[in-house]
């Protein structure tokens, strides 16, 4: 018998969710992704203090205007840690796009082309990393345009069928569904959840998943932020599952089957692509109080977080 890693494994890509360089080393995951809150807990760590410093020098040397050498900085901060973390992974880095820039399309994709435009002077082929945005209806019109300039974009923070569907209409490479973001709100207004089938986060990735499947949409779908491992197990055979460091040494640590909960053949003929306009989406996704307000969470977060970084630059300089 095998350990449960490695049975969930064998039906769905492992990603590791996190900034930190040594706990990807440890748990051999195939891709990795980052966003800013995992990036300021990993700068703040006195061993990462080099890629600060490099960062800043990098910022100071190539913007003059001190309004946008904290941008700079920033970028080239997780441009930094994705350079070591692709020298780790075989496979893809998600990168994050400054939060603040949610609902602004042109300004998105300026700062996602210096990004690519980073690694590719770090020596890291941009092939391999995914530009992540948040899934609004401008950050969805900025990762349709940045897919047709032939770069990767992983739509984070997705809440919701409405979110899920523009983003394959757009064509974009892959979605990250938040699993414990959709049951935290579940339980905080009454939900009890006895089984991980009941999960109202594992039932929102099903129904996306399923959704793409019948409809013939090539976007992945990557489930992510987990509280359990019962929660992940519940969704074996979803195409990606970015996983925490601390979950995945509890998947290792247990043995047990892990059967296949999805199945891309599963498909529903009747499920037909829902093509929503700006005007529909936006009706879509206020009608839904959990995504609506877990959206908004999400981006003041990393907004948040992005501002705590902000004064971590300032305070190393």
């Amino acid at each position: 018998m095998t350990d449960k890693l490695t049975g969930l494994a064998r039906h769905s890509v492992i990603v590791a969710d996190s900034g930190e360089i040594d706990s990807i080393r440890r748990v051999r995951a195939q891709d990795c992704t980052t966003n800013p809150s995992l990036i300021l807990r990993a700068a703040s760590q006195p061993e990462y203090a080099g890629l600060m410093r490099d960062a800043i020098a990098w910022a100071n040397a190539h913007e003059s205007n001190p309004e946008r050498r904290s941008d700079a900085t920033l970028d080239r901060l997780a441009v930094n840690f994705g350079t070591e973390l692709s020298r780790i992974v075989p496979g893809y880095v998600s990168t994050e796009v400054d939060a603040r820039l949610s609902f602004d399309t042109a300004a998105t994709i300026t700062r996602a082309e210096r990004i690519i435009a980073l690694y590719r002077e770090a020596g890291v082929d941009p092939s391999r990393i995914l530009i992540k945005v948040a899934a609004t209806w401008e950050g969805v019109r900025a990762a349709a345009e940045l897919t047709r300039r032939g770069y990767k974009c992983n739509l984070t923070l997705i809440f919701s069928i409405a979110q899920a569907a523009i983003c394959g209409e757009a064509g974009v490479f892959l979605i990250s569904p938040f699993v414990g973001r959709i049951t935290d709100w579940h339980k905080a207004h009454g939900t009890v959840v006895d089984r991980p089938e009941d999960d109202p986060g594992v039932r929102s990735v099903r129904q996306i998943y399923r959704y793409y499947k019948s409809i013939g949409c090539q976007t992945v779908v990557m489930g992510a932020s987990f509280r359990t491992i019962d929660q992940a197990l519940a969704l074996a055979g979803c195409d990606r599952l970015t996983i925490s460091p601390a979950l995945l040494d509890k998947l290792r640590a247990e043995d047990g089957d892990v059967p296949a909960a999805l199945d891309p053949n599963d498909r529903d003929p009747s499920l037909k692509p829902m093509n929503l306009d700006e005007r529909q989406f936006r009706w879509a996704l206020n009608d839904d109080a959990m995504a609506t307000e877990k959206l908004a969470e999400g981006i003041r977060s990393f907004a948040r977080d992005t501002e705590k970084l902000c004064t971590l630059i300032d305070q190393a300089h």
